[in-house]
């Protein structure tokens, strides 16, 4: 019964937060274009339809992923699960591998299953006439979020400053940006942003703020936060590193092509 009462008012919040959306789309339309709204009722439907899957989906972030995300940071930094794990020398960053497999793991799979990134795949595929693939697509931006939260995790771990990696990637994704296809630099910037929404954001923040309360030394507030950005760093890179190898490997199979062609001659 608990469970209803809290589905019912996240329904109604998110009712009011999609209100303004509705309203703007809505209002344009017959007053700005001053046209009939095609389709009304199956807009309609869809609009049911999305404030109600909202509603179940980030009931069921609070009721589940966000309590899981914590569990597992805290169960994987247990000082007795992290001590079976230590060398001679003590606990050292390496004594939290499994932190870092989860988290490489948690990355990757949720930014797969981001309904945001399929939507972007999907137009990308569309609109190149499938000359970039869905789930390439979707597999680049999982492998840069999954690298990127893993090396955040790195860094609670280790105490060292969030601008160190921040400032360095960009740095790459700068000179990156100087070589990679220019088709797909816009969509590589893309990628970074669409990889922040409603699935991975919830359990990489947990884990952040779960890792952060558990390592000795570390602040929930100070530490805890930044995963975010390496989710949306790294995505960029990895994106224009698939394209860049695509490229690589189109112009080696021309060259060859072109070899065997002029043997055959």
């Amino acid at each position: 019964m608990h469970i209803l009462v809290d589905l019912f008012y996240t329904i109604l919040a998110t009712i009011w937060d999609v209100l303004p959306i509705a309203l703007i789309i809505f209002g344009f339309q017959l007053f700005v274009l001053r046209k009939a709204i095609p389709n009304l009722k199956k807009i309609l439907m869809g609009f049911l339809l999305v404030l109600l899957g909202l509603g179940f989906f980030l009931e069921g972030l609070e009721a589940a992923l966000f309590p899981l995300g914590k569990l597992m940071a805290e169960q994987l930094t247990d000082p007795a699960f992290i001590a079976s794990y230590s060398s001679a020398e003590g606990i050292t960053w390496w004594s939290y591998k499994w932190v870092y497999l989860f988290a490489f793991a948690i990355g990757f799979s949720t930014t797969i299953a981001e309904p945001s990134l399929l939507a972007v795949a999907i137009k990308a595929n569309q609109v190149s006439a499938g000359s970039i693939g869905i789930w390439g697509l979707r597999i680049a931006v999982a492998i840069g979020v999954a690298v990127g939260i893993s090396l955040g995790v790195f860094r609670i771990v280790t105490g060292t400053p969030l601008y160190w990696y921040i400032i360095t990637g960009y740095v790459f994704v700068v000179i990156q940006t100087l070589y990679a296809p220019r088709m797909i630099i816009a969509l590589a910037y893309d990628s970074g942003g669409v990889t922040t929404s409603t699935v991975t954001v919830p359990l990489v923040a947990a884990l952040g703020l779960g890792l952060s309360s558990t390592v000795p030394g570390r602040s929930p507030l100070l530490d805890g936060f930044g995963l975010i950005a390496f989710a949306s760093l790294f995505p960029i890179i990895s994106v224009m590193v698939y394209a860049q190898i695509s490229e690589w490997k189109a112009l080696r199979a021309k060259k060859h092509l072109t070899e065997e062609t002029r043997n055959a001659l």
